[in-house]
């Protein structure tokens, strides 16, 4: 089943499996594809953001379930907070599932860096977010939402005929707006051609 993703300026990704189909305007590609399903979503389109503190956030933090709020809160633990903490590799990859989908509701769709925990790495590989390298630490305050880092923020590669369907919705008018509203502006995140994040 095709699905063309279109956003309000009229961009449009056509969507087949875990990949790109075509790009153009949604007038061009439903003249093409009359018989695809349409998803028009408010705001922008984006390829979508990399955060560039992937070990630190994944792998330095925990990120409390909900049911551990009442005793540890709902912000990521680091530091002395991480250290009193018995972790386990069960423990590891459930943190690391919870850290994710707080980074794709913040529009992320990769990370940076490389991860060495192997229960995180499972809990990433099977989420199907993206892991880039980087040179260096990257600077800045590790945020799940990257606009918050205080770096410039990286956006990942274009999208194109051919390349992964992996890409994000803001609920922005435009690029500027966006930059002052930040990553919380998301209302669609899209890995391996699927909807991973919708905010309701």
């Amino acid at each position: 089943m095709l699905t063309l993703h279109a956003d309000s300026r009229g961009r449009c990704l056509a969507v087949r499996g875990e990949w790109i189909a075509a790009v153009g305007t949604l007038e061009e590609l439903l003249a093409t594809h009359p018989q695809a399903r349409v998803r028009q979503w408010p705001g922008i389109l984006t390829p979508g953001l990399v955060n560039l503190h992937g070990p630190e956030l994944l792998e330095q933090a925990y990120h409390p379930d909900p049911r551990e709020a009442d005793t540890l809160g709902t912000e990521p633990l680091t530091g002395d907070a991480l250290a009193a903490l018995p972790m386990d590799e069960a423990r590891w990859g459930a943190s690391a599932r919870r850290g994710v989908q707080r980074m794709l509701a913040n529009g992320t769709v990769a990370v940076a860096g490389e991860l060495r925990n192997r229960a995180v790495v499972a809990a990433v590989r099977r989420s199907g977010i993206g892991v880039v390298g980087r040179l260096g630490v990257p600077g800045g305050v590790p945020a799940l939402d990257p606009f918050a880092s205080g770096v410039p923020v990286e956006f990942s590669p274009e999208r194109e005929s051919g390349s992964a369907a992996r890409f994000a919705v803001f609920d922005v008018r435009d690029e500027d707006e966006l930059a002052e509203r930040g990553g919380g502006s998301c209302v669609a995140t899209v890995v391996a051609g699927r909807i991973v994040y919708r905010r309701r």
